[in-house]
Order: structure tokens, then C-alpha cells, then sequence
């Protein structure tokens, strides 16, 4: 009889293990999901972990499904994320509850929430925003004979479009945040009809070695309707303007033209940037363009010429992801495309004295007959062509008797006479 109830005991242990995983796969879904605006283009997304969820020895994650205004997805062990993001066209997200177990993945439902877009009548919002950052330097620190850090600050300047269904009225205003510092702009540029359609910032809060996302909002006011506002996202590297590179030089040594420049104003150090150099030959025309990672270039020269040689730079993708590259700087110019006076005298001078002496010996030669002691003629041949020219003069003597008759042979190649008489 023992035997017997130690076996369903056993039974009914084995039974009550077996069914435990079973509870493991309900996963509850989190509560009080919330989506809270932070500033511009930020929202918080918070919930709770539900208290209702039996507290089963795996760890709980949740995945967070973005839907609008563009689709994102990713994970966090958090009960809050903070997204940055436009929410001009309203913003939305769910949320669930998962958990890694035996190597699946267990999900519970989804739960969701929704952020509504301002209001504002389609198409007046502002259009094509654009932006662009500038660097500039601050008197350097000086402490006794120790020149301290340059400070640098950074500009910022935005265009845009009135929207196609704006009223006349219409005006615009620029915002901008980086990082927790929100800015409304002070200084516009106005178009025909005296809408603000531009901005400039000179001093902001944006650190030119930041990383941050950059964002903008742009709203407006009429009295006809309202008007739709605008968000927009820049990455930094993207939009900032570098410097051209400062104080270039260039100067021809020998057969070598060496060019050198100093980093653009600029928060990054010296081995930051990349460079191109330009240069123009102005006697033929021909344009070298190379490409380098230091602030010189050696290059050859060919002949006498002058070089016209421009710089620009944009920071290296060491220091950061890939941008704008700068404008080309002022050109200096190394050389010369012409030659020395003394150069075109001595020319003039040495031509006009080698006539002169070949005249002398002309002249030398024609008096005193020398070139023909230098020189005598040399006989010709005489042609095996029979071509004369023959005169026969008959003379006839009444009283002797005697006919005379002269025959003269005039060669015409040779130019040689003969002359033979028979008597």
C-alpha cells in the first residue's frame, strides 16, 4: 500500500513540473503607456511593468514599435525611452512585454499610444529648410607669456519657402535645440511680401565636435488661418560649413614649387582635416589637382610659368563622419610667365652682332676676291652629249685658191668653246 502512494505522489510531482513552462509563456502586457513632448522634436516614452505579471526567474525586456511620422523598432530593458524625432505630423508607438526562454521568444500583447500633430491648415507650412553652421574663433585666452585655448563659436544660418496655400499674411519663426537649450532666431530676412524667409544666428549653443541632433522647428501666424508648423533633423557634420584653410604660401625653388597653409578656425585639431590643392599653370593652362592628409605639397615646376594655387579642406573621416567640404581659398601665385629684361637684350644684342660680322666677311670676301683662293672652281666634265651649236664660215681667196673653212663648236652644258680650223 505505501509503495503505491509513493508512486503517485511521484506521478502527480512529475505532472505538477511538467506544467509549470506552460505558465511561463503568458506575458502580460505593460500599463500606463504614455508618449510626453519634451521640447522640440523629442518626446518621452514611459511606462510600467505590470503588477499583475507572477514574477517567474527570466528577465523582462520590451520592444518598442515606432509607427509615425516614420517606422523604427528596437529593444530596451528600460521602462522609458526618450526618441528625437519631427512631430509636425504627430507621433505614435506601442509597446510589449518580452522575455527570452529555452531559446524562444516569449511576447506578450501590444499596448499603444499616440501623440496628435498640431493643428494648422495643409500646405501653409513652411517649405525646402535649409541650414548651414559656421565656425568662428574668440580672442585666445592670455595668461602671462602662456597663450591659452581658443574658444570657438558656432553660427547658424536657415532659409526657406512660404508654403503654396499660405496666406499673404503670413510669418514665420524660427526655433532651434541642441541638446536641453531651445533658441528662438532674433535677426530675419524678409522676401517681397515682407515674410520672414531666412535667419541668422551669430552665436548659438551648438558645439561644432558635438554629435547631437540638430533640430529646427519653424511655425507661423496669420490672421486668415493657422498655420502649420515644421520640424526638421540635421546632423551636424552634414550642414557645418568648414573654414578655408588659413595664411597659404608658395614659393619656386629650383625645379619645385612648395606650398604651405595652416588648419581652418575650426574646434578640431590640425590632424583632422583633409585637404585639396589646386593648382593652375597660367601659361598653358593646366590644372593639377591632388589630394593629401598634411598641411604641404611639393610639386614640379616645367619651365618658366606662373602658378596660380588654391586650398580647401573638409574634416577627416577619423574625427567624424564625412561632410562638407570648405570654399577654395583666396590664390596666391608663385612664378613668372616672363622672362628677364636682361634676358630679351642680351637675345637682341647677340642676333645683331652675328649679322654684323657675317656682313664683314661679305665684304672682305667681294674686295679681295678671297673667296675664290679659298675656293676654285672645280672643272666640269665634259658631256658625252654631242649637242653643239655649229657655225660654218666659208672664206674664199679669189687669187690663191685656198678655201678657208672655220668650224666652231660652242658646248652648251659645259660652257666650254673649241675652236679648230682647217686650212
Amino acid at each position: 500500500m505505501v509503495p503505491a502512494l509513493l508512486i503517485l505522489l511521484g506521478a502527480a510531482v512529475i505532472l505538477q513540473v511538467d506544467l509549470v513552462p506552460d505558465r511561463k509563456f503568458l506575458l502580460l502586457p505593460p500599463v500606463n503607456f504614455t508618449i510626453k513632448f519634451m521640447g522640440l522634436s523629442q518626446v518621452l516614452l514611459r511606462w510600467h511593468r505590470n503588477p499583475d505579471q507572477e514574477p517567474w526567474n527570466v528577465n523582462l525586456e520590451y520592444y518598442v514599435k515606432i509607427h509615425s511620422p516614420q517606422e523604427d523598432d528596437y529593444e530596451t530593458k528600460k521602462t522609458e525611452s526618450r526618441c528625437v524625432i519631427p512631430l509636425h505630423r504627430g507621433f505614435s508607438a506601442s509597446v510589449q512585454t518580452i522575455a527570452w526562454y529555452g531559446g524562444s521568444l516569449l511576447a506578450s500583447t501590444w499596448v499603444s499610444a499616440e501623440l496628435q500633430a498640431p493643428p494648422g491648415a495643409p500646405g501653409t507650412s513652411a517649405v525646402n529648410l535649409t541650414c548651414i553652421t559656421t565656425t568662428t574663433t574668440t580672442t585666445a585666452m592670455v595668461v602671462g607669456n602662456y597663450t591659452g585655448l581658443r574658444s570657438y563659436r558656432v553660427s547658424l544660418r536657415c532659409a526657406w519657402l512660404a508654403g503654396e496655400e499660405a496666406p499673404d499674411d503670413v510669418q514665420y519663426f524660427l526655433y532651434y535645440r541642441y541638446g536641453s537649450v531651445t533658441e528662438q532666431c532674433q535677426a530675419y530676412s524678409k522676401d517681397a511680401q515682407s515674410r520672414n524667409t531666412a535667419c541668422w544666428i551669430p552665436k548659438t549653443f551648438i558645439h561644432s565636435r558635438g554629435r547631437e541632433w540638430l533640430a529646427v522647428h519653424v511655425n507661423g501666424s496669420s490672421k486668415q488661418t493657422t498655420i502649420q508648423p515644421l520640424d526638421q533633423l540635421f546632423a551636424l557634420h552634414a550642414i557645418d560649413q568648414v573654414n578655408p584653410p588659413m595664411n597659404l604660401t608658395a614659393e619656386i625653388q629650383g625645379t619645385h614649387l612648395f606650398i604651405h597653409w595652416e588648419k581652418p578656425v575650426s574646434a578640431f585639431p590640425v590632424q583632422c582635416f583633409d585637404y585639396e590643392v589646386k593648382i593652375c599653370n597660367a601659361k598653358n593652362g593646366y590644372f593639377q589637382m591632388e589630394k593629401v592628409t598634411t598641411n604641404e605639397f611639393i610639386s614640379t615646376t616645367h619651365g618658366i610659368s606662373k602658378y596660380s594655387i588654391q586650398v580647401r579642406a573638409t574634416v577627416s573621416s577619423v574625427c567624424r563622419e564625412p561632410g562638407l567640404w570648405s570654399e577654395w581659398s583666396q590664390p596666391v601665385h608663385a612664378g613668372n610667365d616672363e622672362q628677364e629684361p636682361w634676358a630679351g637684350w642680351f637675345f637682341i644684342a647677340l642676333t645683331a652682332t652675328v649679322c654684323i660680322l657675317l656682313f664683314v666677311s661679305f665684304l672682305i670676301c667681294r674686295v679681295y676676291n678671297l673667296w675664290t683662293k679659298l675656293f676654285p672652281p672645280v672643272p666640269a666634265p665634259k658631256s658625252n652629249i654631242k649637242d653643239f651649236f655649229v657655225i660654218t664660215n666659208y672664206e674664199k681667196t679669189g687669187s690663191s685658191g685656198t678655201e678657208l673653212e672655220v668650224v666652231s663648236y660652242v658646248e652648251e652644258c659645259g660652257m666650254e668653246v673649241l675652236e679648230h680650223s682647217v686650212f
